[in-house]
């Protein structure tokens, strides 16, 4: 069973496409909150408001950090997906932890990402283009198959 944690950009359905795509094989998946508002209000709607941003902020990120350290620390492999739209600061601080954990990385990105995250994509083991890849690869740890 390998277990995988799912890390990144949280706009699109690469998650889905890749749990879904993993269907048969023997893989758990896990994930932060990929519900934009909930997760930045969770601080608040466990610890109490906050009437400052920045403390509204910085309790949802505390409260996200302790799901996100069990999720990679749990993790046989960690995948962290870089979308095109927004500058994802959370999924460079996920993959150098991942990293630092000497966990399995898999980087899910475009090529023009490819100079912006050099550095990332050099602490990763694959550096994958999309997520059907991402399945391939998994298969591919699971059985030694190669896409048909």
């Amino acid at each position: 069973m390998l277990n995988v944690y799912l890390s990144g950009e949280i706009h699109t359905d690469w998650r889905e496409q890749i749990t879904k795509g993993a269907q048969g094989l023997n893989v758990t998946f896990n994930s932060p909150v990929t519900d934009h508002a909930a997760s930045d209000d969770c601080g608040v709607a466990i610890l109490g408001a906050e009437d400052n941003k920045y403390w509204h902020d910085h309790k949802g990120a505390m409260v996200n950090a302790i799901r996100t350290r069990k999720g990679i620390a749990d993790a046989d492999i960690v995948v962290v997906r870089f979308g095109e739209k927004y500058k994802q600061w959370n999924a460079a601080f996920d993959a150098g932890y991942a990293a630092a954990l000497g966990k399995s990385l898999i980087i899910l990105q475009q090529p023009d990402h490819d100079h912006a995250l050099k550095e990332v994509d050099a602490a990763a083991l694959a550096v994958a283009r999309d997520p059907a890849q991402v399945v391939e690869i998994l298969r591919y740890v699971l059985d030694g198959s190669l896409p048909a």
